[in-house]
């Protein structure tokens, strides 16, 4: 609760010098609007449901790339760890391709694919998986092989010793790759909305720019923040640390 209160106070100061530095030094509203024509600006956008169906739109989006990324994370995280082939070859490649913004790769996915919701996906995609696998990969080659030594000593081997021992000893990294996904997904996808056809946040984000509405495209921004930090705290970050607590790489609360 005292979090809470700290975390309140801090942005309620914040937004209070704000207000007061842009009304001292009479700031342009095409520079930098204040804190209350922002928010004015999102009581518009709440009124006539374009915040709405932008966020519906947004959502939509993430959740089909994601459900994808997981998917191939898993998957080619699983091949990494179980191939030292695939791991010296295919695991390079993936490593160099998580050094390349996930922005980067627009340009190629508007002329794969047009300018359309494939090109968006496609770009959380990238975004998501890449980060998944690496996780995955760690994970599973991370298994302590006192596990892996006792369940032989019992007469597992095979898929039976993967999919009993190794795999369930890998879920906290899968966890953590899940909520590294989530934020590099969601990264990702403000990125590819900002070329897209609309509806969706970055689309009235691009929208508000050309347009001069600096107080809107900051209203934006603060929901992206507000979500971005929401989910994380309330959804992943709660889940991970129960994950760790039951599986004894942390206390318990």
């Amino acid at each position: 609760m005292r979090l809470v209160i700290k975390r309140l106070v801090f942005f309620a100061s914040l937004f209070l010098v704000w207000e007061l530095a842009v009304r001292l030094f009479q700031v342009p509203a095409v520079l930098l609007p204040a804190p209350t024509d922002v928010f004015r600006a999102l009581g518009e956008m709440v009124a006539d449901g374009t915040l709405f169906r932008d966020l519906g739109a947004s959502f939509m989006r993430l959740l089909v790339g994601l459900a994808i990324a997981l998917l191939i994370g898993l998957l080619l995280g699983i091949l990494l760890a179980k191939s030292k082939t695939a791991d010296e070859t295919l695991g390079s490649l993936i490593l160099a391709l998580q050094s390349i913004p996930s922005i980067v790769w627009l340009p190629l996915a508007i002329m794969w694919f047009g300018l359309n919701e494939k090109s968006v996906i496609f770009i959380i995609v990238l975004g998501a998986a890449i980060v998944m696998t690496i996780n995955v990969r760690t994970g599973i080659q991370n298994v302590s092989p006192i596990y892996v030594k006792a369940a032989q000593t019992m007469g597992a081997s095979g898929p039976d010793l993967f999919f009993r021992v190794m795999l369930p000893a890998s879920v906290p990294y899968f966890v953590t790759g899940t909520r590294l996904a989530w934020a590099f997904g969601w990264r990702a996808l403000m990125a590819g909305e900002l070329l897209s056809t609309g509806p969706g946040l970055g689309y009235t984000l691009k929208y508000a720019s050309d347009f001069g509405r600096m107080d809107m495209v900051l209203g934006i921004m603060i929901v992206i923040g507000i979500i971005g930090v929401t989910v994380d705290l309330l959804l992943f970050q709660r889940f991970e640390q129960q994950v760790r607590a039951k599986w004894g790489l942390e206390p318990s609360s």
